[in-house]
């Protein structure tokens, strides 16, 4: 019920009816970002869209638990249906679910760290899952990796607007194109019901790319 209820809210608190005011204005095709280490080693069972609660478990995730949705489109501002998007992040400690993360940091069961989500007929998705925190040598990102039959896949990264650690990370500074850059810096805002952190990060396919609508 928790999880249908939030299908449903995330569509009407964030709406899909167009792009937002940003990626409007000049459609410059998202940034590509490092797939990084830390991309499950094996998929967990629960690899829904809510990456706060797990199936089986009767806890939350710790963390403020934020909701980011938007639209992927092509080139041309068409929405893209039937696009695969994983996302990936650290749990609230500064850990991933992950055998190569070995820092001393502790886990969280409750937090599913990996989520997929196939787009809808308005390119339109959704995912509720925890504010990122930073690490060393990171500012606070979430990792998106984005799939389908018609395109070239794209792997990228979504930052937090307003963390200091964005000024230092030298993976978000190596996009030397500031517009280009500012289309991953993400605000993070309160709801209507002043409870859930909601963002919206929208994400425009290359024109350069190989992508070739059927039908």
């Amino acid at each position: 019920m928790e999880r249908r209820r939030f299908v449903a809210a995330s569509a009407t608190l964030l709406g899909f009816a167009g792009l937002s005011p940003a990626a409007l204005a000049e459609l410059l095709a998202t940034p590509r970002q490092s797939r990084g280490p830390f991309y499950p080693a094996e998929l967990p069972l629960d690899q829904d869209n809510d990456l706060v609660t797990v199936a089986g478990g009767s806890g939350m995730a710790k963390g403020e638990v934020t909701q980011i949705a938007g639209r992927v489109v092509d080139g041309k501002g068409r929405p893209v249906p039937e696009a695969r998007i994983e996302i990936w992040q650290c749990n609230a400690f500064g850990r991933y679910h992950h055998p190569r993360d070995h820092r001393d940091r502790p886990l969280d069961p409750n937090f599913q760290g990996y989520g997929q989500f196939v787009t809808g007929p308005d390119g339109g998705y959704r995912f509720r899952t925890i504010r990122p925190v930073p690490y060393p040598g990171r500012a606070p990102h979430i990792h998106f990796a984005i799939s389908g039959p018609d395109f070239a896949p794209l792997v990228t990264q979504m930052y937090v607007a307003g963390a200091p650690e964005n000024d230092s990370d030298l993976l978000l500074n190596s996009i030397r194109d500031r517009k280009a850059r500012e289309s991953l810096i993400v605000s993070l805002e309160r709801g209507p019901q002043g409870d859930d952190l909601v963002g919206r990060f929208d994400i425009v396919l290359s024109r350069d790319g190989p992508f070739e609508r059927r039908g």
